[in-house]
């Protein structure tokens, strides 16, 4: 558990800014994504929202993102040994601050205080759950398009971890966009603290520079004593606003799934039949024409770029995808392949894909339960993107057979998948890496990872090379 208090030195803002921090990956967001969107932030204190996530919001104001904004305390515990100024006073004197300060932002009309106690939101995250769900459904709009923005859960003071547990909770159960904002982290972590170097970076413009800068000026009660007696020093003092005032934010970065959860897929245990594998994913099929959204969601379109950039040669003769669903994924591998076998347990799937892929003579579809019904050939080239979680294990140590015997001699292997819990089945995205590296044990010619997804490429072994 990390100790710390407002008065601590903390670490410099010379030495974050002699870190990688600021060259860390930008934010996987353009306007347009961004613009149509929709955003619900949550700020455990007035003034959090600013510090964290100001220039993001000035930013979202000035494309016409739809944004919401959730206020859960009043911070009347900031100064609890003031002699001047009672909790109740503290609170009107803080919320008269918020206000000013969405005004700064843009966002005048648009927050809703929820009044619970300052220092208790553990003992509320009931209620706090059920505050944002309520919220999120409120703002509506399809799968994956709204994103939750919210304290960072590992911040170190007890109401932003709370709150941050609580949004993770609601976005990965809901399938939202997640961007946590730290606050107190960049005072008690330091460089070597491993948490920072897989989030992402906002550049930030002047304007919202500027705007920004506004908004935390309306927090006087925090930037400047209460008065010259002790127990009313400063709260946040001008070293430790310096993290702040940087020409960039930093978000730790969920994607939204914008599709059915991995965990959606219904449960299948045991030995799957034709009838069984065909039934489930022809019944996830049935719902909607693209229920993933690989067409329309940009982190599908996305990774598939990421997948296609990963493999290590340009051209393969011979193809395999394993689980091809409506084809988006396969109409990009097909120019790379002479020859690319396709397959799915999917009837319904597969009649989508054939439209899909009529332009590309050298695709063949095939429906297909693997691993019992394997397709003959040999492949230089085997894909298994987000389909590994969904066999059993006996059955996955079968299928990566399979794929052993079949794979040409120094072919590519190729997998991608999800790394969050998915719930009812047995095997989950880091497993299905770790088994197909440790039973395989070909050489690892890249590794890419996400905070939501692993992309990986295995060689196979050359002719030349024999079993030890």
């Amino acid at each position: 558990m990390v100790t710390f208090t407002h008065a601590d030195a903390g670490t410099d803002e010379s030495a974050w800014a002699a870190s990688g921090l600021p060259v860390i990956a930008e934010l996987p967001l353009g306007l347009g994504e961004l613009a149509a969107m929709k955003f619900l932030v949550l700020a455990a204190h007035p003034d959090d929202e600013t510090l964290g996530a100001g220039g993001l919001l000035a930013r979202l104001h000035s494309i016409g993102a739809e944004v919401n904004v959730l206020l859960c305390t009043a911070g009347e515990a900031s100064h609890p040994a003031s002699p001047t100024v009672s909790p109740q006073d503290l609170a009107a004197t803080r919320l008269e601050e918020f206000a000013a300060g969405m005004e700064s932002l843009g966002l005048k009309d648009c927050w809703r205080y929820l009044s619970l106690p300052d220092s208790g939101l553990q003992e509320h995250a009931a209620e706090l759950t059920r505050q944002v769900r309520g919220a999120a459904d409120r703002l509506g709009g399809p799968p994956g398009q709204l994103a939750i923005v919210a304290p960072y859960r590992s911040d170190g003071h007890a109401d932003h971890d709370a709150l941050g547990k609580v949004a993770a909770g609601v976005a990965a159960s809901r399938g939202h966009a997640l961007l946590e904002y730290p606050i107190w982290y960049w005072l008690w972590a330091t460089p070597g603290h491993p948490g920072w170097r897989s989030w992402n970076r906002v550049h930030l413009e002047p304007g919202e520079q500027l705007a920004k800068e506004h908004a935390m000026q309306a927090h006087v009660s925090q930037t400047k004593p209460l008065s010259p007696h002790a127990g009313d020093e400063v709260l946040l003092s001008e070293p430790f606003l310096q993290h702040f005032s940087r020409p960039f934010e930093t978000f730790a970065w969920t994607a939204p799934r914008e599709f059915p959860g991995k965990s959606d897929v219904p449960e299948a245990r045991g030995p799957h039949t034709s009838v069984q594998a065909e039934q489930i994913f022809d019944g996830v099929h049935a719902r909607e024409p693209d229920p993933w959204h690989y067409t329309t969601s940009w982190y599908e379109r996305r990774k598939r770029a990421l997948t296609l950039a990963a493999l290590p040669a340009e051209q393969y003769s011979s193809g395999l995808e394993i689980g091809c669903s409506i084809g988006t994924l396969t109409a990009e591998l097909a120019p790379r392949c002479t020859n690319l076998v396709a397959v799915d347990a999917s009837g319904t799937a597969l009649q989508r894909a054939a439209d899909r892929l009529a332009p590309f003579p050298g695709v063949t579809l095939r429906q297909l339960v693997l691993p019992g019904s394997w397709p003959a050939g040999n492949y230089d080239l085997v894909v298994l993107s987000e389909v590994g979680y969904y066999f059993a294990p006996r059955e996955y140590d079968e299928l990566l057979d399979n794929i052993g015997t079949s794979i040409l001699p120094g072919g590519t292997l190729l997998l991608c998948h999800w790394l969050h819990p998915v719930s009812g089945w047995e095997l989950d995205g880091e497993t299905v890496h770790t088994v197909a590296r440790n039973r395989l044990k070909w050489r690892t010619a890249g590794l890419y990872r996400e905070r939501d997804f692993l992309l990986e490429t295995l060689i196979a072994p050359p002719a030349t090379e024999t079993e030890p």
